[in-house]
Formats: structure tokens, sequence, C-alpha cells
């Protein structure tokens, strides 16, 4: 019992060194000041789509409203026939004159990461130097492409990618994920990007120098693995290229689901982090404040003062992340769910460590030891 009261201290204690890790590296990345504006070079924009999400048409108009004299917007569909093609279609019409756009359709996608697939044709479809991928999950402001060119003033930066506000759909278990991912997720981020500087990139909106991309291989070398998002980042800081966390917050509408989709898709992204990332997969056993805490004071009755300060030190971070940095009225107001996400995550993240085998998109997959994907027969 001893040796077990010791384990569990030892492990809140570097999880509430985290937490404030965390509060430390949200200030850090407030006080960032970005490069002064100058150049504004013409941008495609790259959305691979699959299905009608919910708010599609608003996703998608966003992108056509921006404050920037030159660019293009380029959608992809595998099929025709895909929801996705009437929407699109109709915002291309109404901004016909004013904006270039066209949908490209790609063809079934031969490998299972049918996103890094559609992405590979668009990028060869694009004729702009500056591309910026975006999910179709994503709503953005106006001033999205004109911060994109400021920061990349500096000429050294090759790869910038943006963070973003987890906004949820109706179900409870949308909400859990969001307040997760405005909190738990972010606060890793900022704390990576403190110690070790970016290198890796979140995959909602990523903007990447055509030379860079290409220096890595496009997607015809990305489009293997699972987690291409991560990958393109880390890649990009290998070849000695600049990456940066931009400044402008995106929305990423996540929309509603229920338990048991809501779960799968944890464990998916789990078990991907584990194989493209697994040093840092080990170091989230301090990420989770909470359960340790709760375990110490099962284990030893008289350690509940150190459960009201896992409380105090969690919610700080929690409010510097989901307030200062993604400005999250979900986490701000239904903040007495932030336990309750804090150990669903726990569990996600401990499942993680076992198997290797996902769905996605229907197909059966194995993730292998590098993180590239393997279609199961």
């Amino acid at each position: 019992m001893v040796i077990l009261t010791t384990a569990l201290a030892v492990l809140l204690t570097g999880s509430l060194i985290y937490c404030a890790l965390i509060i430390v590296a949200t200030r850090r990345f407030l006080s960032a000041c970005p490069p002064a504006p100058g150049s504004q070079p013409p941008i495609s924009i790259l959305k691979p789509l699959c299905g009608h999400d919910d708010g599609l048409e608003d996703n998608l108009r966003g992108f056509f409203l921006q404050d920037y004299p030159e660019y293009e917007v380029l959608f992809g569909v595998h099929r025709r026939d895909d929801p996705a093609v009437p929407v699109a279609e109709k915002i291309i019409n109404e901004f016909s004159g004013r904006i270039s756009a066209r949908l490209v359709v790609t063809g079934e996608s031969l490998i299972p990461n049918a996103k890094a697939f559609s992405l590979n044709r668009l990028v060869r479809e694009a004729r702009h130097d500056i591309l910026v991928m975006s999910d179709s999950d994503v709503r953005v402001t106006p001033l999205l492409l004109a911060r994109l060119a400021q920061e990349f003033q500096e000429q050294r930066t090759g790869l910038i990618s943006c963070p973003y506000r987890a906004v949820p759909g109706k179900s409870l278990w949308s909400r859990l994920e969001a307040i997760g991912m405005n909190t738990e997720l972010l606060g890793g981020v900022l704390v990576a990007r403190m110690i070790e500087g970016m290198r890796f990139a979140l995959g909602c909106t990523v903007a990447v120098r055509r030379n860079v991309l290409e220096e890595m291989g496009g997607f015809g070398y990305l489009q293997e693995f699972l987690a291409e998002d991560f990958v393109i980042g880390q890649r990009a800081a290998e070849l000695g290229h600049g990456v940066l966390l931009s400044s402008y917050v995106i929305e990423h509408r996540i929309g509603s689901q229920g338990i048991m989709s809501n779960l799968g898709h944890r464990l998916r992204w789990a078990r991907s982090t584990r194989r493209s990332r697994p040093a840092g997969y080990w170091g989230q056993i301090f990420t989770y404040p909470l359960p340790w805490a709760l375990l110490l004071c099962a284990a030893y009755h008289s350690a509940w003062p150190a459960v009201l300060l896992t409380l105090a030190l969690r919610s700080g971070a929690a409010i510097a992340t989901a307030r200062y940095v993604v400005r999250d009225p979900v986490t701000q107001k239904q903040w007495w769910l932030l336990p309750f996400q804090d150990l669903i995550g726990f569990l996600v993240w401990i499942s993680g460590f076992v198997g290797d085998t996902i769905v996605w998109r229907d197909r059966k997959c194995t993730v292998l030891r590098d993180g590239r994907l393997h279609v199961n027969p």
C-alpha cells in the first residue's frame, strides 16, 4: 500500500506541475507578437468534402468572404453524387465572377486515408504556391487569409497550423468532447510548443508553402499515414522549416454523436497518436490530474486536500486555454462537466494502449508502428 500511495502521489505531483505549465505556456502563446503585415501572395484553398456536415453551407461560405486580394477555392469529392456537391455548386455559383472556384471529382479513394487522397489531387490542380488545406467542418471569419499571409512574412516559416475552438452539437457526448479539445488537447499543444517548439501540425486547417510540401514527398508520401496532419508538421520541422502555431483561431464544428460513435472516434484518435508519437502518448500520463487525485484519496483517505488542490489547478489550466485562447463559451458555462470529461479521457487513454485495429469510413485497418495504415482483408 505504501508503494501504491507513493506512486500515485508522484503521478499526481507530475500532473499538477503539468497544469502549471499549461498556464505558463498559455501566457507565452498570447504574448507572442505576429510579424508586421507585408505582401499578400495569392493563395489556394483546398477543401476535401465527403457527405453533408451540419452547417456545411455556412462553413463553406466563410471561405468565399475573405478580405484578401487574390485566392482560389478548390473543392474535392470522390463521386459526383456526393451529398456535398449541390451545396458546393450553390456556393460556387453564388460567388461566380468574384471568386475563382472549382469542383474536382477525384474518383474513389484507393487508400484508407480518403482525405489525403483528395488533397493529393487538389494540390496538383492548385495554381498558387501558398496552399491552405481545411476540413469541411471548419468555420472562419474574413480575416483568416490575411492573418496567414502576415505570419508567412518570415521566410523561414514553411508551415502554419491553426488552433481551433471545438463547437459541439446538441448531444452530451459532443459537449464533453469539445470541452476536452478546448482544455486538455489545446493545453498539450501549448506545452509542447513551449518545451520543444512546433514539430507537428493540427489537421483542421494547415497552410504550407508548395516547395515545402514537395520536399517532403507531397501527399503521395503523406497519404500512407492515418495522422497525416501530424506527419506533415513533423516532416517540415525535420527538414529544417519553421512550423508555426497561428494566432488565428478557427471554429471546428464537431457535430453530435451518440456514445458509441463518440467513443469509437476517440479510440481511433488515441491509437493513431500512440503510433505516430509514442513518447508523447506515454507523456499523457501527466495530463489527467483528477483521476490520479481520486485514486490517491481512495488509497489514502487523508489525502482529500489534494483533490481540492487538483480541482483548483485543473480549473486554472482549463480557464487559461478555453477562456483566453479559444474563448469557448461551453467550458465557461458548463465547467461542471470538466471532471466527467477528464475521467472519460483517462479511460480512453488507457484503452488506446490496447490493440492497433481501427474502423475508418467502413474500412477495417491496422495502424502500423510507424503510423502508416494497412487495410485488412
